[in-house]
């Protein structure tokens, strides 16, 4: 067997480094936005032969970016809709943000909508489940978890008796939330005859890495005429009456109006693209009517023709505030971007308010975000400790008259990685109802004698685990 001589084997190994750098250098510099990436990737690729390359292959590629190319899903929206009517007087200075949202997501800020809050299980589901046994012709419901317990018996049950009486019923479950070996709730919906999918789910290795991907959505749709929208899962730990072991708050959304198609349009696209099937005709879309004073779009992001959309509006609402901007969030971890905006508008003069549950689920989130808290402390910002239970809510309010209420939370997950549903609402009225809802939220203000006072292993823990941000 021939032995490959020292010197052609570190010829070989520098042919092969010189081309894995450049094009290691080609890429980063076509696709890379950051300058200090930019310049990090490139120096490794050079500077550590061979090693440096195959990192960046492995880890340095946006994948978020070139999974949507694979991801990009089919529109059921044959036109791209015109902008809406000019806004009323009193909320003329939110126009250039109407214009932003009409282009940011082409859908129109529909007038003439009703927006009930409602808060917890104990509120939102028995409104639910009375819409499923009210409707006459469809019924659909998107869900991020979907537990088979006491809630979701109670749900299973009107779903299949308005499938058995000939209503047309779709269920959606996201494929790691709702369970991704058993989804208990998922297979009696299908033992009962009720069509239910499973979100970007399969146990085929070469799918594995779009687990990463979930719809965060939760959505029910009936009749085309009433709707619900927000944070709220589908689980007992939301029925705070029951006396759950680890209760969860939340706050969710009754909607009546033109708005709702816009909601139908949003979880027929993501049954055609999780089934192939088309949902049309009058069942699913029948003629809007006005129910209400509020102006409303819906806002859909993700890793996919979405990207980014989100963060361009929040971005557009912070820069926007003249007065004041109120955010109650589960988890907050934004990026630098976010950060500023929230800092600038401080600094400026606008009250910014942030709630943040204290403690949250998730124990590694709440030492990442302590990390990140430091600028927006200095520049003014009020960060509040929400009081016990749990609190996933999540809700902004900008002037008393802008408000964002949906599933996205404050994260890079959220920004980046999930499907996510919100919703913008120009309306004085509903924001001063989401501004009552907010304030018991603001509970002990954190300071920065209180970061400060945490010992050094603390702090340099709640450092480390913030290098996480992108994953959390």
């Amino acid at each position: 067997m021939p032995i490959v001589d020292q010197e052609t084997f570190g010829a070989v190994t520098l042919l092969v480094h010189l081309t894995a750098a450049t094009g290691v250098t080609l890429h980063v510099l076509l696709n890379k936005r950051d300058v200090g990436a930019t310049v990090s990737w490139i120096g490794l690729a050079w500077l550590s032969p061979v090693v440096g390359s195959a990192l960046y292959w492995l880890i340095g590629i946006n994948r978020v970016r070139r999974r949507a190319l694979r991801l990009v899903r089919p529109s059921i929206r044959t036109e791209v809709a015109a902008p809406g009517a000019p806004l009323p007087d009193q909320l003329r200075h939110l126009a250039t943000l109407e214009i932003a949202g009409w282009r940011i997501t082409r859908r129109r800020a529909e007038p003439g909508n009703r927006i009930d809050i409602l808060r917890d299980g104990d509120g939102a589901y028995p409104r639910m489940i009375a819409a499923i046994a009210a409707a006459e012709r469809s019924v659909g419901l998107s869900t991020y978890i979907f537990r088979d317990d006491v809630a979701g018996e109670a749900f299973v049950s009107a779903l299949a008796d308005a499938q058995r009486r000939g209503v047309e019923v779709r269920v959606l479950i996201d494929g790691f939330g709702g369970g991704y070996l058993g989804s208990p709730a998922y297979r009696r919906l299908r033992a009962l005859g009720v069509p239910a999918a499973r979100f970007l789910h399969s146990e085929k290795p070469w799918r594995m890495p779009f687990l990463n991907m979930r719809t965060h959505k939760k959505i029910l749709v009936a009749d085309g005429r009433i709707a619900f929208a927000g944070g709220l899962n589908i689980g007992a730990e939301n029925l705070l009456a029951g006396r759950p072991r680890h209760p969860v708050r939340d706050s969710h959304f009754e909607l009546g109006g033109p708005i709702v198609g816009q909601l139908v349009e949003a979880f027929c696209e993501d049954w055609l693209f999780t089934t192939g099937e088309t949902l049309a005709g009058a069942a699913w879309y029948p003629e809007p009517t006005p129910a209400g004073d509020a102006i409303a779009r819906v806002i859909t992001s993700g890793p996919d023709q979405d990207l980014e959309k989100l963060e361009f509006i929040l971005l557009g609402a912070i820069a926007g505030a003249r007065r004041s901007i109120r955010v109650a969030t589960p988890y907050f971890l934004p990026d630098e971007r976010l950060l500023s905006a929230l800092a600038l508008a401080a600094f400026r003069g606008v009250e910014v308010d942030i709630a943040l549950p204290s403690p949250s689920n998730h124990r590694l989130l709440d030492w990442a975000a302590r990390a990140q808290m430091r600028p927006l402390l200095e520049a003014g910002c009020r960060v509040w400790h929400q009081p016990p239970p749990f609190d996933h809510s999540k809700l902004m309010v900008v002037d008393g008259a802008w408000c964002l209420i949906g599933s996205a939370n404050w994260d890079m997950r959220s920004l980046r990685l999930n499907f996510e549903l919100n919703l913008e609402i120009y309306c004085a009225d509903f924001g001063a109802r989401l501004e009552r809802a907010i304030d018991p939220k603001l509970g002990g203000q954190i300071t920065l004698a209180e970061l400060d006072g945490r010992n050094f292993p603390i702090q340099l823990r709640d450092a480390a685990v913030r290098l996480l941000l992108p994953y959390l």
